[in-house]
């Protein structure tokens, strides 16, 4: 069985721009820099068979590149407790194209529709353990937080492990945009 994801690899850049973030919330576990990304579509666990269907499915899809732009910070809640801090990300028609094809795609290879309304986001935190003062604070003082747009060339079909600190990602695949 494997784990896997799509999504949007980031930029060393990108990367080390929402690094700079991490400080001044005691319980915060931050997301390591490593692991940052945007989820297009959750897979979770398959077989490999179906694995390969994925594949062939995903490299099928056709679509032109664009620029990508974070911008804000914001907060997942959870049954009234705030689960996780992200970095937004600003909605472009290109995106949303692509995230359809990739879910088209998935369908026609045998997954189950994604339940989830997309919202785009690059988690930076998990804050369980975080006073939510803090958290709101936090957010108050970077709220108007944007980075350059970056160009985005492909996407990547992820495998996951479970991690006592961490997930472990690893990029399997990266479908290159026309």
């Amino acid at each position: 069985m494997l784990r896997l994801f799509v999504a949007l690899e980031l930029p060393a850049m990108l990367r080390a721009q929402l690094a700079a973030l991490q400080t001044g919330i005691p319980g915060a576990r931050w997301v390591p820099p490593e692991n940052y990304h945007l989820t297009l579509r959750f897979i979770g666990e398959i077989e490999n068979w179906q694995a390969e269907e994925v594949d062939l499915a995903l490299a099928n899809i056709r679509t032109r590149g664009f620029d990508l732009t974070l911008r804000g910070i914001g907060l997942f809640e959870k049954a009234g407790r705030i689960q996780a801090m992200y970095v937004a990300v600003e909605r472009s028609d290109a995106l949303t194209h692509l995230r359809s094809k990739i879910e088209t795609a998935l369908q026609r290879c045998g997954l189950a529709p994604d339940r989830k309304r997309f919202a785009p986001h690059v988690t930076i935190a998990r804050t369980d353990r975080a006073a939510p003062e803090k958290l709101a604070g936090f957010v108050q003082a970077h709220n108007l937080f944007r980075a350059p747009p970056v160009p985005v060339g492909a996407f990547t079909l992820y495998s996951s492990r479970l991690g006592k600190e961490a997930s472990v990602y690893e990029a399997e695949v990266a479908y290159e945009l026309a």
